[in-house]
């Protein structure tokens, strides 16, 4: 089982943002970050699970991700993505994302858990000291999906 650890970070929302994602696996660790000019909070919460989903190359996988997100978790454990998929995601933000995470879940056997932010698990601190570096950082890439419809 793959285990996923994401988080978030926002200056200003919108503002500088980026994510942090931890996955583990037997021996095995992996960070992944980035950080963005102009985004959101919530955008940051799903990209970073995203890109920890993205870095799996092998289908079919058992994943835990623990998200302090209850915006991503609770999409997902409440059936509201399904929901907005059906209604071709009408007046719903960040569907760019939410399209690409639906096609990823599919490929994967995944359960999400809500975790508390800052309650000193190390992985989920992990996560937030690379989401808020990136943020903070230099060389912030453009998150087309956000600054494109906020033109």
């Amino acid at each position: 089982m793959i285990i996923m650890y994401t988080d978030g970070a926002s200056r200003g929302n919108p503002g500088r943002g980026g994510y942090g994602t931890v996955l583990l696996y037997k021996n095995h660790r992996k960070e992944l970050s980035a950080g963005y000019r102009l985004t959101t909070n919530n955008r940051m919460e799903l990209m970073a699970v995203i890109a920890g989903l993205e870095a799996i190359k092998k289908n079919g996988m058992k994943i835990q991700i623990y998200s302090d997100s209850q915006y991503v978790v609770d999409a997902v454990n409440r059936g509201w993505i399904w929901t907005w998929e059906r209604k071709q995601f009408k007046d719903k933000k960040n569907e760019d994302l939410w399209r690409k995470f639906i096609e990823l879940y599919k490929k994967h056997d995944i359960e999400i858990s809500w975790i508390k932010g800052h309650s000193g698990i190390p992985e989920n601190e992990r996560c937030d000291e690379l989401a808020v570096g990136q943020a903070d950082g230099n060389n912030l890439m453009i998150d087309e999906g956000f600054e494109s419809v906020h033109e």
